[in-house]
This record gives structure tokens, sequence and C-alpha cells, in this order.
């Protein structure tokens, strides 16, 4: 009887341990699978990504530059509260706005986008439109509402009332990445860098969308 149990303990010990083997087994190929999966998609030696391009790199080292001035300014204001009403949280907004022009009371336009950095954002557009993409990048603009010309201010509010268009996914995905602090814009057919905290244009690119 004893001999017995111990033959059903090794059959179930041996189907238990086979069981393990097959799922460290299954786990290591879908593990390799997904490793082939990443290297996949990383880029073809060769290219450069946009924090690898010239006139990328200025322009970053340039918001960032931006975004210290606007977290100094945002330090010292009053803390906003979730409980906070409308007017208090705009007169926030405006006070920061006016701090920072204070601040940059010299800005003007190309001191973000300078002119390596301008190079760099219309070839990219340019590249953009002209690929498989650009049909749907076109479409995308097309659903913004058309403006008249209108060519805004660096280092002025944004308008009220001015509405803009959003930027393709693929432009976004080719531009360099931006601090919470900023945003880019399409306002007819210039980008814009825009402080949405302050609601304030920090720089622009004229006619750079065809």
């Amino acid at each position: 009887m004893r001999k017995v149990r111990d033959e059903k303990y090794d059959m179930k010990r041996n189907q238990r341990i086979s069981g393990q083997v097959k799922s460290m087994l299954l786990t290591g190929i879908l593990a390799a699978g997904f490793v082939s999966g990443i290297r996949g998609q990383e880029p073809t030696p060769g290219t450069a990504g946009p924090e690898n391009i010239p006139g990328y790199k200025e322009f970053q080292s340039r918001v960032q530059a931006y975004v210290e001035i606007h977290k100094s300014i945002e330090s010292r204001l009053p803390a906003l509260k979730r409980t906070d009403l409308p007017e208090m949280i705009t007169a926030h907004q405006q006070a920061l706005a006016r701090k920072i022009r204070e601040a940059r009371f010299k800005a003007k336009h190309g001191d973000i986008f300078t002119e390596d950095a301008r190079k760099a954002f219309r070839h990219t557009v340019r590249t953009e439109f002209q690929g498989p993409h650009g049909k749907g990048a076109r479409a995308t603009l097309r659903q913004g509402e058309p403006l008249k010309e209108i060519h805004l201010q660096v280092n002025q509010p944004y308008p009220d009332g001015v509405p803009f268009t959003t930027v393709p996914p693929i432009l976004l995905l080719k531009f360099p990445k931006l601090p919470d602090q900023v945003a880019y814009r399409i306002v007819g057919r210039d980008l814009i860098l825009l402080d949405v905290e302050a609601n304030l244009v920090v720089d622009r690119i004229s006619e750079i969308i065809p």
C-alpha cells in the first residue's frame, strides 16, 4: 500500500515539475518575442531622433531656460487650490503672465525658435507632408476653424476667441517633446509655442504649414 502511495506521489511530482518546465519555456518564448518586437521598433543605425538634431537641441535648451523662468515666477505666487473659484484661477494666470512678460521684456521673435531651430522644424514639416502620412496630416489641419490672416505677438497673451488647430500626430511624434508648461499650437499657417498655464505666446514660426 505504501509503495502504491509513493508511486502516485512521484507521478504527481513529475507532472508538477513538467508543468513548471513548460511554463518556464513558454515564458521564455514570449519574453524573446517581446524583446524582438521592441528591437524591431528601434530606430535604424544612423537615424537621428529629434534630440540629436542640432537645431532641435538648441531649441530644447532654450525651452528649458524659459521653463525655469516660469517655475521661478510661479513659485513666488500664491498657490492655487482645487477649491479656488474660476475668477481666482484667471487672476492667477494673468499675474503669472504679467510677471513672465516683465522678466522677458526684451523677448522677441526667434529667441526660442532660432534660425537653426526654424530650419529643423521646417524640414520636418516638409518631409512629413510630402511623405505617406501627408494626406492624414492635411485632413487633421482642415478640421480646424478657418482663420483670417492673424499675426500673434511674442510675449503677449494669446487673444481670447482665436481658435487654434490641432497639431497632426505625425508632427508631434517628430517634434521635440515639451515640458508640461508649454505646448505647440497651429494658428493659420504659423507654429506657436504657447505657455499653456500663463496663456502667453512664447515664440512662433511664421508660415511653416503648407
